[in-house]
């Protein structure tokens, strides 16, 4: 068996390009990284739809066209498709689908919409992988996730005799990504001591022979004995900042969502110590990023306090409420501007966020800044990102004044040279 698999190896490696072996930089399949050189000749893709694509176009051109959407990642353009009838599901002459290309090259969105659209989770690619193989193949850990809680099958075997996680570990390379979806596989509770046809080996065995340390220890970590109270184990262990007991606490039936005496969450615990990697894990997971707590903190808000811009992105994905009010009746942007959180700023405004939300104080992000920070370089930047970004500076608070107002009467020159220059 050793010398079939060996050959499959070969002849994979042969669609590799020059230093490149299969999952590093490119992938254990050769299927083409664009569907042009392999479409059939009814379906030759011509490039990613317009707007004005009609609904009467024939069925497998709407699913050309929607394939091609989803290698260029256009979002707009797959979910104009799939209104007018696009099917999630069909095929090119490769056997890749919209649903399956979303797993394989990380359009999380798309994987979104083609799953919400009746998408097969079970479908299999040419090598009878699933998209759970092809996404871990990637390292793509949100996708893992999400397909895990799609009820996809976890355990399943492709044609070379491979399980995700033996493609996660082997095809993977010693990276965050990579020790992320190994993480996401355990929680999830795939299946870890089946060897895979070829190499003979366990997945932990994979990863020691691959000199993969982050993998190793995710995988040693599962093989411990149970915990008595998962629940317990996984608030202590999100808060500490312990991503594989996290995983471990998961795979032994800790609820996600469960709560300590404060009524905080695991994501909020890990949020409010900043542990973003275990933050990343829960995401994947599933965990709600607007749970709330006992004083109407959520996982969401909390990062506009702690300003910190890499748990800002590992809860993007989770698709946060950003209408969400916290205890004092403010969205993110207000505290983040009052602290003086500069990048947290600069990035959450390129969110959907409403820049002018009035808090139950009469005080937008803008006169936060003004009102309660210092004045300084800080507060000046923030000032300027938030009128870049188009802040109002003629709302007033509760006693009348404006933004400019308030700097002149709190000394604060600088901001308000900044504010009499966007008048």
């Amino acid at each position: 068996m050793r010398g079939v698999a060996a050959g499959m190896l070969l002849v994979l490696t042969a669609g590799c390009t020059a230093g490149e072996e299969p999952g590093m930089g490119s992938t254990e399949r050769t299927e083409p990284s664009s569907p042009s050189a392999t479409a059939s000749e009814s379906e030759t893709v011509t490039g990613s739809p317009d707007a004005t694509a009609q609904p009467t176009a024939p069925p497998g051109r709407l699913a050309a066209d929607l394939r091609q959407a989803t290698w260029d990642d256009d979002l707009g353009a797959a979910r104009r498709l799939v209104e007018q009838g696009a099917d999630v599901n069909a095929k090119d002459d490769t056997q890749q689908s919209a649903y399956l290309i979303a797993a394989s090259e990380g359009r999380d969105r798309i994987l979104e919409l083609t799953l919400r659209n009746g998408a097969r989770v079970n479908d299999k690619d040419s090598f009878n992988g699933t998209a759970l193989i092809r996404a871990a193949e990637r390292g793509h850990a949100w996708a893992t996730g999400r397909l895990l809680q799609a009820g996809i099958d976890r355990d399943h075997v492709n044609n070379l005799g491979w399980q995700a996680v033996h493609e996660a570990v082997w095809l993977g390379e010693p990276t965050r990504e990579y020790v992320d979806t190994v993480r996401v596989l355990v929680a999830g509770g795939v299946q870890l001591d089946r060897t895979a046809l070829g190499q003979g080996l366990t997945p932990l065995e994979m990863a020691r022979s691959k000199g993969h340390d982050g993998q190793v220890a995710t995988l040693e970590r599962a093989r411990a004995e149970a915990p008595a109270d998962p629940d317990a184990l996984l608030l202590r262990a999100a808060a500490e900042g312990d991503p594989d007991s996290v995983a471990m606490a998961l795979r032994h039936g800790a609820d996600l969502e469960t709560r300590d005496e404060r009524r905080r969450t695991p994501l909020l615990l890990a949020v409010t110590e900043d542990r973003v990697a275990v933050a990343r894990l829960l995401v994947a997971m599933g965990a709600d990023p607007d749970a709330v707590d006992h004083q109407q903190d959520t996982p969401w808000l909390v990062t506009g306090v702690t300003g910190s811009v890499p748990m800002l992105e590992a809860l993007l994905p989770a698709d946060p409420d950003l209408t969400i009010t916290n205890r004092y009746g403010g969205v993110s942007v207000i505290p983040a501007s009052e602290r003086g959180h500069v990048e947290y700023v600069r990035r959450v405004v390129q969110t959907p966020i409403d820049v002018d939300h009035v808090n139950d104080l009469g005080w937008t992000a803008l006169l936060e800044a003004v009102v309660l920070g210092d004045g300084g370089p800080a507060h000046q930047e923030i000032v300027r990102i938030l009128l870049d970004a188009g802040a109002d500076p003629s709302i007033e608070d509760n006693d009348g004044n404006t933004a400019l107002e308030n700097a002149r009467r709190l000394g604060h020159d600088e901001i308000a040279r900044i504010l009499e220059q966007a008048r």
